[in-house]
């Protein structure tokens, strides 16, 4: 009986194993919010995945992140309701699935547009061990056909679009998207509204870097620009401001305690200020998740 039970412990253990460092099962979504930004700009959004930016006009759709490849039947409705024109071209501002699962679907009809290190990510196996997940390589179709090292720009529905890589950062291929002439901006994952962002210490990414990063869009863009950011409500320069705020605010906190000698478990018990904490720890990550991924920013190699 002893060894059948520890059998059966055993074979719990090895799902569990097979299960935390497998594909996350994402959400279906039925319906996605879309919110105007000008005549031909929109933001695409739900609580959960990445939110996604479409261009419309004459020339067609260009859309920025494709969140779940489950997202891809709202996608479609949200699309139809905004334009009846083909989807052209998606940029993917960086690699994670939440923004470029849907590129197995519409990649057999779209040209997909990223940074040189995505279609390296997408194309072989990747791990994100503080998530507890992997994935593995994209088909073909999913990959980004048209790729770029530092910036490019292109002429689409009459506006002028500026695209460059700034890493690293949230990863080692983030894009922000500049829309010039209407004045909007789609930030990636360099900038979550309201949320403590998720910051991929396997792909390069560091805090260290998205604080640069931050603080030269925060020079760049003028006052009255319209910001959607990777995830979070559409956004404003005062409330880019306080993100990056708040980076500086708990990334000096940790570094400081270790600076002191203070392990990991110390630092994740003093935790972080509640007046930080009430505002940024609601969403995706709590504070103990953030302070290790301050931590390893600043460990790693």
């Amino acid at each position: 009986m002893k060894k059948f039970f520890l059998f059966v412990v055993i074979c719990m253990f090895s799902i569990c194993l097979q299960t935390a460092y497998s594909y996350s099962t994402p959400p279906v979504e039925t319906e996605l919010d879309i919110i105007p930004i000008t005549d031909s700009i929109y933001m695409l959004k739900t609580n959960g995945s990445g939110n996604i930016g479409v261009c419309v006009g004459d020339d067609g759709v260009f859309m920025i992140d494709d969140k779940f490849a489950t997202s891809a039947d709202a996608i479609k409705t949200a699309l139809s309701k905004i334009s009846d024109k083909p989807l052209t071209y998606i940029l993917n501002t960086h690699w994670h699935n939440d923004h470029t699962g849907g590129n197995e679907v519409f990649g057999k009809e779209a040209v997909i547009i990223a940074h040189d290190n995505v279609r390296t990510r997408l194309s072989t196996r990747q791990e994100l061990k503080v998530l507890n997940r992997v994935y593995e390589p994209k088909p073909e179709h999913a990959l980004p056909v048209i790729t770029f090292d530092s910036a490019m720009t292109f002429y689409f529905n009459g506006e002028q679009i500026k695209i460059a890589h700034f890493a690293p950062s949230h990863t080692d291929g983030d894009s922000v998207v500049f829309f010039t002439k209407s004045n909007v901006v789609h930030t990636g994952d360099l900038f979550f509204n309201g949320w403590y962002p998720f910051i991929d210490l396997n792909a390069y990414g560091n805090v260290q870097g998205m604080i640069a990063s931050v603080n030269k869009l925060i020079d760049t863009l003028p006052p009255d620009v319209k910001i959607i950011p990777g995830h979070g409500p559409l956004a404003g320069i005062d409330d880019l401001k306080s993100f990056r705020d708040m980076l500086v605010a708990t990334s000096t906190i940790v570094k400081r305690a270790m600076d002191e000698g203070k392990s990991l478990e110390e630092i994740k018990a003093a935790g972080l200020p509640e007046e930080i904490d009430s505002v940024w720890g609601q969403a995706f990550l709590n504070a103990d998740k953030w302070i290790e991924l301050l931590y390893g920013s600043y460990t790693q190699e």
